[in-house]
């Protein structure tokens, strides 16, 4: 027998049920992914209140001043490697799915945390960031999951607000962790004996504490994540079958989950044939088989085809990864050189105003770290409180703007912070870190909704892997640069140098973004089948008639002239 064609009819995607009612906010599947996200944070912000004691403690260089070239290349190891892998893991998660990606990262993350802190050189420690940014490409996936979870309009300014409240956490609590369980043996003498790993390896039980967390991410990412990549989300995922029976124990679970092999199981042996197409909204072909009833195994969706990379570069998606490119450079060596500059020791020489002075705070590696803890309490309230509503308000584009043109004054006072009376540097110290939060709450979390916006969805893991590998490649060049320009200035008795580099770099930053506008991408999902050549057409298509057209409006790519509220 010929085979013939028929038409089966499957459900909404969310992104089309949100279009005709309330789509409720998707705080379940965000709660499991910021607890999965928290563990990163956590072990990235845990070492920066000890590094410079660590780079001490390595004895690889008798003069301070050259500690800041180490520490520089310490935080640039993990950067230079994440840009290495992180486009590779953003193409693998359009192909494997999210999950198995963000699993491998959070494994990744824990082995090279033990690593880290076991090193008794700074060759092995930077072995260990090496191998933590290779195994660990989640900071674009991420961002791509959460675009593929949050769907309402209403809620995007919300949505991409959580995942950097989820760094803050992580920063309070790796801030807390790294200042106060570095070097046991002299801040905790009576913790451990003499002859302790944890006195022998100083830096060992922070990252053991880091290693602790992982596994708890880790574990509940494994039982309760979902996948969300739009083909590999149907499929059996065991891990949250064992999430659903675990919580049922407990009266929590949910309804038994069908996939979709299941589901047309039971619709080919019990239920009857579908008499109209007329109301229904999206279709797949599938091949009869020769008794005349449809054949689950041979069911082919209709999908597009994955774009041409090039394509989908376009001048918008350029200036946005440029800007990150920017704006990624600047920020890390400001978490890098602020550390250094609480850490260094007063000077005794008399400062020669405007620019000549040497000087720091002489903090120890406690203070050091709850004043990294401050930091995330007051980035969580900015970036819950005042980015959703300053979004809202003024749009993405205008708030990352005015954002970007701030961050060349801070960086230019900065260093004159050390030069004030002892009574004011808390209130100075405060007034930066509030000025530092805030940009970034307004910074980061706009331009992922202007990629998410303007790349084409089918290519959305990739765009964003793009973009954070080249946030990597600045991360890790940026602290080495800032280090070496530190050492060199502290030499000649400048030691605002690089923090005046910093104030340049960040002007230029604030003039690419004259050039950038906000646009809305069209995808293939989003328009008539007819209209776009790369979708994928079943044999069966040209008789379809009317019914192989869905009725959807057509967007194009087009700016927003009007960057206010959507």
């Amino acid at each position: 027998m010929s085979s013939a064609r028929l038409v089966f009819w499957r459900p909404e995607s969310p992104a089309t049920s949100s279009e005709k009612g309330h789509q409720p906010f998707p705080w379940r599947q965000l709660g499991v992914l910021a607890l999965c996200r928290l563990c990163e944070p956590i072990a990235f912000m845990s070492i920066f209140p000890y590094i410079f004691f660590m780079v001490k403690w390595f004895s690889i260089t008798e003069n301070e001043n050259e500690i800041a070239t180490y520490t520089g290349l310490v935080t640039a190891a993990f950067a230079f490697a994440e840009f290495v892998a992180a486009m590779v893991w953003g193409r693998m998660s359009d192909r494997i799915g999210r999950k198995p990606v963000l699993l491998m990262g959070m494994f990744g993350t824990g082995l090279s945390m033990l690593l880290f802190g076991l090193a008794p050189s700074i060759w092995v420690a930077l072995v260990a960031r090496i191998l933590g940014g290779l195994l660990n490409g989640n900071i674009g996936v991420i961002q791509t999951t959460v675009s593929e979870i949050v769907t309402a309009p209403e809620h995007i300014a919300l949505g991409y607000s959580i995942m950097p409240s989820v760094w803050c956490i992580g920063s309070i609590i790796g801030g807390i962790i790294g200042g106060s369980l570095a070097d046991p043996g002299k801040n905790h003498p009576s913790w451990f004996s003499a002859d302790s790993i944890f006195v022998r390896f100083p830096y060992l039980l922070p990252n053991v504490f880091c290693t602790g967390v992982v596994l708890f991410s880790l574990s509940v990412g494994f039982l309760f994540l979902e996948e969300t990549h739009e083909e590999k989300r149907h499929g059996r995922d065991r891990g949250v079958e064992c999430g659903d029976a675990l919580l049922r124990c407990f009266g929590q679970g949910r309804e038994i989950r069908l996939n979709e092999e299941e589901t047309m199981r039971f619709l080919q042996d019990g239920a009857p044939a579908c008499p109209s197409t007329d109301s229904l909204p999206t279709l797949i072909s599938l091949p009869s088989s020769p008794s005349g009833r449809t054949s689950p195994e041979n069911c082919e969706p209709l999908r597009p085809k994955t774009p041409p990379l090039l394509r989908a570069l376009t001048k918008q998606v350029l200036l946005n990864i440029a800007a990150i490119f920017i704006l990624a450079f600047h920020t890390i060596c400001f978490e890098q050189l602020l550390p250094v500059l609480f850490a260094e020791q007063p000077s005794r020489t008399t400062p020669q105003l405007p620019f000549k002075f040497d000087t720091g705070f002489g903090l120890s590696e406690t203070s050091i770290g709850w004043i990294v803890s401050a930091q995330g309490v007051l980035q969580i309230i900015a970036q819950l409180v005042a980015y959703p509503r300053l979004s809202n308000r003024f749009g993405c584009l205008r708030v990352f703007q005015g954002a970007v043109f701030s961050y060349p004054i801070l960086y230019f006072g900065i260093p004159y912070l050390a030069l004030l009376p002892s009574f004011l540097h808390g209130p100075g110290i405060l007034l930066v870190l509030v000025w530092k939060v805030c940009a970034q709450a307004c910074t980061f979390p706009s331009l992922n909704v202007m990629l998410s916006e303007t790349g084409d969805r089918r290519l959305r893991g990739t765009l964003l892997g793009i973009s954070m590998s080249a946030a990597s490649l600045s991360r890790g060049i940026g602290p080495i640069v800032s280090g070496v320009v530190h050492s060199a200035g502290s030499r000649l008795g400048y030691s605002g140098l690089a923090w005046w580099l910093l104030a340049f770099i960040s002007i230029c930053g604030g003039v690419e973004t004259l050039w950038m506008r906000r646009t809305k991408a069209s995808t293939v999902m989003d328009r008539p089948m007819e209209e776009d050549p790369d979708i994928e057409r079943p044999l069966s298509a040209p008789f379809l008639g009317s019914h192989s057209s869905i009725s959807r409006s057509s967007h194009r790519v087009s700016p927003e002239k009007d960057d206010g509220p959507r």
